[in-house]
């Protein structure tokens, strides 16, 4: 087992082992780079003039090149990609001796890309317990429990009052929603936050942030200026001190409550690491009906480890029909001491009666007035203006007729008319990012919130 404990130390000590040259070492390093290479493109148009074979010349050009934009970048040289580096450019020059020239050329100029591939960060659950005390510290911030997501690395201020729950993809470090624990820091942990992402090559997008720390990112954030909000929906949050059902606008959530009752639905509301195991099965029985996983998917807006109970203060609303029969069943994270609630995923069967999402939501409120709960947020309503204009521009409508026509897969127009019975649209949400960097932000955006990831510990 000793044996076994110093590879693994080993492994990761390899894993990480990193050289970051300093500016004073960057900066000249990069002209040399350039000049040579201009001097190798200037050789390889003389070579092909005397009938010489110029592939070398121009594969060593641009393997500096990338070089080149990678320390421009700031981006360490880990020892694993020096490695790789190693191995493809002994790869080309065997190519290169078996007059395989077109691989040689690809794999020697590749090898200053691999060189300066940017590194990735790693999940940190064994943090879990810290993020859970900040996520119960943290006020009026509906996405803070989705901050417990095992995919999620870690950036804590200096006095582990508040932090940043982000994953470094493509050389780019998204973070998720705003940072958790006390506000007060949050400016600070932003600030220093660019200056750790920055020494590691990594550019800078936030997905889901609020209007407050929205501003925050694009004047503290020194090392990563020009971050461009885009507004990209809204926060649904009942209050739950204040909400009725009242008047005509709540008609439609009335009505659907009410055939619920009709069916004879019962509800109850039970922490999720009270439930047994046999409650356990029943429950994720229902997640298989539908044949998509255990929330293998997500990582700004969603929890995985499913009723587990690996995370802290997790309630679970369950719906039985007349005949006692579980059909449904939601998921809430808490903050704010339980005060505040967050709707991680809803299921409920495939027969089960319409209104049995709106009866669990409603039965909550119930709930929360008599448990000290205050505030409970529903979902995040994606482009909720665009559904509700009536009156669309000829790109809104363009949009609009997409949105409507890919419904069946994403589903935001169905879930803007479910949002829209409880009339509790909240703030805005942006994405962050810089227009130069959109192609890499927009992949690492897409893997990290549709590709499936293993959950971890």
């Amino acid at each position: 087992m000793a044996e076994l404990n110093s590879a693994v130390t080993g492994y990761r000590t390899y894993r990480h082992a990193a050289l970051n040259p300093t500016r004073a070492v960057r900066v000249p390093l990069i002209v040399v780079l350039l000049l040579v290479g201009v001097v190798l493109l200037y050789a390889a148009d003389r070579a092909s003039r005397e009938g010489v074979n110029r592939g070398w010349f121009v594969a060593v050009s641009l393997s500096g090149l990338f070089v080149a934009r990678g320390l421009h970048l700031r981006r360490p040289i880990t020892l694993p990609h020096f490695t790789v580096a190693v191995i493809v450019l002994g790869v080309s020059n065997i190519a290169y001796r078996s007059d395989h020239g077109t691989v040689g050329f690809v794999c020697l100029a590749s090898t200053g890309l691999i060189l300066m591939l940017p590194q990735s960060s790693r999940p940190q659950p064994d943090q879990r317990h810290r993020i859970a005390a900040l996520v119960d510290r943290t006020v009026e911030d509906p996405l803070a429990p989705f901050a417990l997501h095992s995919a999620k690395s870690y950036f804590f201020s200096a006095d582990s009052n508040a932090a940043i729950g982000y994953r470094a993809r493509f050389g780019i470090a998204v973070v998720a929603g705003d940072p958790v624990g006390n506000c007060a820091e949050f400016g600070r942990l932003i600030a220093e936050f660019s200056e750790f992402a920055s020494a590691r090559g990594w550019r800078i997008a936030v997905l889901g942030a609020s209007p407050a720390v929205t501003e925050l990112w694009r004047t503290r954030a020194a090392d990563h200026h020009g971050l461009h909000a885009i507004p990209i929906g809204r926060d649904v949050v009942v209050e739950v001190d204040s909400f009725d059902m009242v008047g005509r606008k709540f008609r439609n959530l009335r009505q659907a409550v009410s055939r619920t009752r009709n069916f004879g639905v019962k509800t109850e509301v039970i922490p999720e690491r009270e439930l047994d195991r046999e409650m356990r099965e029943t429950l994720l029985g229902i997640v298989d009906e539908w044949g998509s996983g255990h929330q293998t998917r997500g990582f700004s807006m969603i929890l995985d480890h499913l009723l587990d109970g690996r995370n802290p203060g997790m309630l679970v609303v369950i719906a039985r029909d007349g005949e006692g029969r579980v059909a449904g069943f939601q998921r809430y994270g808490s903050s704010n001491h339980g005060s505040e609630l967050s709707l991680d995923v809803p299921w409920r069967r495939k027969d089960a009666p319409n209104g049995l999402d709106e009866r669990m939501i409603v039965d909550l409120v119930d709930y929360g007035r008599d448990n000290d709960v205050h505030r409970i947020s529903l979902a995040f309503a994606a482009f909720p203006e665009l559904f509700a204009d009536k009156e669309r521009s000829r790109s809104k409508q363009a949009i609009y007729v997409l949105a409507r026509t890919l419904d069946p897969l994403i589903r935001l127009e169905s879930l803007y008319r479910f949002l829209r019975k409880f009339n509790s649209f909240g703030n805005q949400r942006f994405v962050l990012i810089r227009w130069r960097e959109i192609v890499f932000t927009a992949l690492a955006l897409l893997t990290l919130e549709f590709v499936p990831h293993r959950k971890q510990g």
